[in-house]
């Protein structure tokens, strides 16, 4: 079905006439003692002009050159009210550059009209994904309440922020600079292009956005220009925050948490409802009305692991699986208030296989993980390895090491700091001229709680259990990211 906005409605008109008055949780919460890692979503006041990065562990591996981006809430609270959900402080976009053997780091806000709004109200007032914001929110489209705060996909020289319910906000890779809200056709302004796009191997990319039970499926060029658009019709209206995809299919998980009503805060649409199970719409790239649907046991997620598809039709990616919302519900208004305990349990990474003959399974690696990536020199293709951040607890909230499963061997590798460390999400960086799996970096940030500052860190692939080959660290700290990407 060709897309158009008439056939998925998320005006504002919608959207503003949920506003509700500001919540009192926050006042509620018990302010007395904050926690360990609060320093995970301390609020940012201002940009961070490029400064450089002093080295304090080994030295930069040779080759290694480039730019890693990261995306992530940068300030949640303001005098006249603040937000309490970690998904909905404003977009902060970081740059850490690597040449030479010396790393220079900056930050710049995105100057989203959302942002403009605050600042001069000196409040918190926009809806959000857990916050419920007040009347004085100006919203008149999806862009007006856009974050631009979750991921970053990088198109040639510049960097578009990513969010969940709106349009990509393209910022200059240079200086970080906001330009304006990328349009990528005229009659589908301001509809949601979420935060995963998936490359494929021709270099195209794919992407969706979502609204009850329906998706829109974007396919670019290389360079963020629209190949086409179309819709995709939902078995259900379930909560969905990533996708992934083969050469030939397009998987959307469908978890049971599912639309129940139209109100805000977002996450308040949706209900928990595990008798349903867990459901998986795998859609032909080539035709998007040709579909079909595998069932599995019940689990929540926020991020898969890229697909492939192997010669006799099976499909296999990997998931962080979790036994249900409640840390998208409450855990990330925990984080927020900085003092309390985060429900619920860490998530273990799975593998999922889709046979040809409609039956799935899930395979547990027992191991707990989140932000699972693969090598992205084989989009689409059969793999081994993925790494995820490692090290979540109960008493825990946030991972404090790296890990590595190898889905051929069953086998995990994982170094862990100690609890004086936060670490974020890692990508693979491959070494120059070679082509193995491990033959690759790990590049990822952390949070250095005992020094108060923001460190990079560069793994060796092939032995991440030996920790890190060089650590640079800042004269900063900044909040904890969402998701990154390389430039090289």
């Amino acid at each position: 079905m060709k897309a158009s906005r008439r056939h998925f409605l998320m005006s504002a008109a919608a959207l503003s006439a949920v506003v509700a008055t500001p919540e009192t949780v926050w006042a509620a919460m018990a302010q007395d003692a904050a926690a360990p890692w609060a320093l995970a979503t301390a609020d940012l006041e201002g940009d961070v002009a490029p400064r450089a990065m002093r080295l304090v562990r080994g030295r930069a591996p040779a080759g290694l050159s480039g730019t890693l981006f990261r995306n992530g809430p940068g300030k949640f609270r303001r005098p006249g009210g603040s937000a309490t959900h970690w998904f909905d402080g404003d977009g902060l976009m970081r740059s850490f550059r690597i040449e030479d053997g010396q790393v220079t780091l900056a930050a710049r806000f995105a100057d989203t009209p959302k942002r403009r709004t605050e600042t001069e109200l000196e409040a918190v007032v926009t809806p959000g994904f857990g916050t419920v914001g007040d009347a004085r929110a100006r919203i008149g489209s999806n862009d007006d309440a856009n974050a631009a705060n979750t991921a970053v996909m990088v198109t040639g020289d510049k960097v578009w922020a990513l969010w969940e319910g709106g349009s990509p906000l393209q910022m200059d890779a240079a200086t970080l600079a906001t330009e304006r809200f990328v349009t990528l056709r005229d009659d589908l302004k301001g509809m949601p292009f979420q935060a995963h796009p998936r490359r494929a191997p021709d270099g195209t990319v794919w992407n969706v956005g979502t609204n009850a039970d329906q998706a829109v499926v974007w396919h670019l060029n290389a360079d963020g220009s629209l190949i086409s658009a179309g819709l995709v019709p939902l078995p259900r209206a379930s909560y969905l925050h990533d996708f992934t995809a083969t050469e030939r299919s397009l998987i959307f998980v469908l978890q049971p948490w599912v639309f129940a009503q139209r109100r805000m805060p977002f996450s308040t649409q949706f209900a928990w409802r595990p008798e349903l199970g867990t459901q998986v719409l795998v859609v032909d790239k080539a035709d998007l009305t040709r579909t079909r649907l595998f069932e599995l046991p019940t689990f929540s997620f926020f991020h898969l692991g890229d697909g492939w598809e192997e010669a006799d039709g099976t499909i296999r990616f990997d998931v962080a699986a979790n036994r249900d919302a409640s840390f998208a519900i409450e855990g990330a208004r925990v984080l927020v208030a900085q003092t309390g305990t985060v429900p619920g349990e860490p998530s273990v990474l799975k593998l999922v296989t889709l046979h040809a003959d409609g039956q799935a399974e899930m395979t547990s690696s027992g191991i707990t993980a989140e932000f699972p990536k693969g090598d992205p020199r084989r989009p689409c293709s059969r793999r081994d390895l993925t790494v995820h951040v490692h090290g979540e607890r109960g008493d825990r909230p946030l991972p404090n090491g790296l890990g590595i499963q190898n889905w051929a061997t069953g086998v995990n590798r994982a170094f862990l700091f100690d609890d004086t460390q936060i670490m974020e999400e890692a990508v693979f960086v491959p070494k120059p001229g070679r082509s193995d799996e491990s033959d690759a970096w790990l590049v990822a940030p952390s949070i250095n709680l005992a020094e108060g500052v923001t460190e990079l860190h560069v793994f060796d692939v092939a032995a991440v259990e030996d920790g890190p080959v060089a650590t640079w660290r800042a004269d900063v700290a900044l909040p904890a990211g969402f998701h990154g990407a390389w430039k090289g």
